[in-house]
């Protein structure tokens, strides 16, 4: 005697449909962990130096550390503007004073308004010069054609394979020679060497996206080569533009080892020097190096946040061609 088997059940609309929505949520829940862990990766260290920025010295170090503040204070801001005021600094006066009592004040804070001041220069001065440079040569090379133009782009690329710290004996001697050493113009030299290319590479890929037919419209109604870059070209490249002085303001603003080459005295030193110089005194004030870091992170967040319409689409420019 057979026994029968039992037929599958044949799957139904509704089956599917639940099955589909199942696999949505599924992926939205992925999606929402993954994208949760990865913000607290990334936001995780400046919440703790901010926090920590407005911590006495004594809670800052305590263990488990506090992620919010029991008694907030703004003495290491205070002890910021007011280091100016501050009598000299010594071994005798500095060795008195409780670094957990949040009284101490590192011998060089005097320097840091002045640091901030020398790396907002520095940054303006290096994304001018880096427009005023980038923008016609990434014009050249996209729109007008001459013999050895494809040699001259990868050249410009093979320039960024180079790790900075290769340059920077070269670098030295250059500046050494020109006089610049400890003076804001060697920052300013080097920076636009490293910024540069970068310009041209993002710039040419834009420009090369915009039609023809507009230099050409152009050139036709009367324009110059210059007027067409500038009535016709740039103001359509405002993207790309704005992701270049990004990227030019913050890699100039950061940059470390250059200025540290380049800079000795607080004439001409930046602020990630003055901030590095805090840890080698006598003792660390851990509260008023995350208020200065703080202050570091502010020009650059204010910038970040002004142009951020602009990031994406900029980097991203001519990556597509129609």
């Amino acid at each position: 005697m057979s026994t029968a088997q039992p037929q599958p059940r044949a799957v139904t609309g509704a089956d599917y449909r639940r099955r589909q929505t199942i696999a949505a949520w599924t992926r939205t829940g992925v999606i929402l962990v993954s994208s949760v862990v990865l913000l607290f990766y990334v936001l995780a260290p400046v919440a703790w130096l901010v926090s920590s920025s407005i911590q006495t010295e004594a809670e800052i170090v305590s263990v488990p550390p506090h992620w919010i503040p029991e008694e907030p204070t703004l003495q290491n801001f205070r002890a910021i503007f007011k280091a100016t005021e501050e009598e000299e600094v010594t071994y005798e006066n500095r060795s008195g004073v409780d670094p957990a009592a949040g009284g101490f004040i590192p011998s060089t804070a005097q320097n840091l308004l002045p640091a901030m001041w020398n790396s907002f220069l520095v940054a303006t001065l290096v994304v001018i010069f880096n427009l005023l440079v980038g923008v016609p040569a990434a014009y050249a090379m996209a729109k007008i054609r001459y013999w050895g133009r494809n040699g001259s782009v990868y050249f410009i690329l093979i320039t960024r394979v180079i790790p900075d710290i290769a340059l920077v004996v070269p670098f030295f001697l250059v500046i050494r020679k020109l006089g610049l050493l400890d003076t804001i113009s060697s920052l300013v030299i080097t920076y636009l060497a490293i910024t540069v290319p970068f310009t041209v590479f993002i710039l040419i890929q834009y420009f090369e996206g915009l039609p023809d037919e507009l230099d050409k419209a152009a050139r036709v109604d009367g324009c110059s080569r210059l007027q067409s870059l500038l009535r016709v070209f740039l103001p359509l490249s405002l993207p790309s533009l704005v992701a270049v002085v990004l990227f030019t303001f913050l890699t100039s603003w950061n940059e470390f080892l250059l200025a540290l080459m380049f800079t000795q005295t607080e004439a001409s030193q930046t602020l990630p020097i003055l901030l590095a110089s805090f840890t080698s005194d006598f003792t660390i004030s851990f509260s008023f190096i995350n208020a200065a870091g703080v202050l570091a992170i502010i020009p650059p967040v204010i910038v970040a946040i002004l142009f951020e319409r602009y990031i994406v689409s900029g980097l991203t420019a001519g990556a597509v061609k129609g």
